[in-house]
């Protein structure tokens, strides 16, 4: 079973996955602006539309158990979802595959109600999809609010694929890999279990067969299309450090002022000075980043750095 670890240490699996959004939604019709086009549209049918393209998509299969699992809906209704999608919302997206028992998307697949990105998939898993991009076309009266987004990494479904199959049969991979310190193709064996979201960027944690031990791949650096191998002895249960909990103390900058450490206290919800963020090991580093928050920064000004580490010895070990 493949893990989805979100900022901060979130996982849920792959089997369970809802949205929040999805549960309790209202019954009364809107009006949905996809493509030009307006259709009267139910907010639940709205989101199951986009499920059963972002599963086609990025799965490569799709099956009423998507929808039935997801929704807790029954296999009937998910098959006329199913059929709806293809009849009256996109045609020629998906076609039958009896080998595959199930649908997938067709060479001309076209995203008619979602933007087509790796992060609807992968949010999609980890039942953290933001309610602004669920509802973005439909005509809401709410209040204003801005998100700010940070650029998309260009990811291909042909390499999302594989690896979500290699991570749940715990199967060996055979990928290409560049990095900035190594740009030039090189040619890997790994052994994916969990897909990790640092705020930032997607990576893969793996196994990998070079270094002999587990690893972070950035998924928008993988190249060509991987290759799938036999099955591996090097479970998610062997990465020990992944099972490590660490306590990361973070603490108002010394070159506050008294009142100004308050400000900072008060602002994460420190309890007598102190902030504790327990997260896995190897995901120490990103925790940190995603808060802005420098290794070794004690003796940082205050204004470039509010808050700081207060246990870096501690945690120096897992920095990198």
């Amino acid at each position: 079973m493949i893990g989805i670890i979100l900022a901060f240490n979130v996982m849920y699996s792959l089997y369970t996955c809802t949205c929040p959004v999805f549960m309790q939604v209202e019954e009364k019709a809107v009006e949905a602006d996809i493509n030009g086009r307006k259709w009267e549209f139910r907010w639940d049918l709205l989101l199951r539309y986009r499920s059963i393209e972002i599963f086609a998509l990025w799965e490569g299969r799709l099956t009423t158990n998507h929808l039935s699992d997801t929704f807790g809906i029954g296999r009937q209704q998910a098959s006329k979802d199913i059929n709806n999608y293809i009849n009256e919302i996109a045609p020629g997206n998906l076609e039958y595959d009896k080998h595959l028992k199930g649908y997938k998307p067709t060479d001309t697949f076209t995203p008619r109600v979602t933007s087509g990105i790796v992060d609807e998939y992968l949010h999609l898993l980890n039942r953290n999809n933001d309610l602004s991009n669920t509802f973005e076309s439909l005509p809401l009266q709410v209040a204003n609010t801005e998100v700010l987004t940070v650029p998309v990494r260009n990811i291909r479904p042909e390499i999302i694929r594989p690896i979500v199959i290699a991570a749940r049969q715990c199967r060996r991979l055979e990928v290409d890999y560049v990095s900035v310190s190594n740009p030039n193709r090189e040619g890997r064996i790994i052994v994916p279990h969990t897909l990790v979201f640092t705020g930032l960027r997607w990576h893969v944690r793996a196994w990998c067969e070079k270094n002999q031990g587990y690893r972070d791949f950035v998924l928008s650096r993988f190249r060509g299309i991987p290759d799938m191998m036999d099955i591996s002895g090097h479970t998610v249960a062997e990465d020990s450090d992944w099972h490590t909990t660490v306590d990361v103390k973070l603490a108002p900058n010394r070159e506050l002022t008294a009142a100004q450490r308050r400000v900072v206290a008060q602002d994460y919800g420190m309890v007598a000075g102190k902030l504790i963020l327990n997260t896995r090991g190897p995901l120490v580093q990103y925790a940190l980043q995603q808060l802005g928050v420098e290794p070794g920064s004690e003796d940082m000004t205050a204004k470039s750095q509010p808050i700081v580490v207060a246990n870096h010895r501690e945690i120096r070990g897992w920095l990198f």
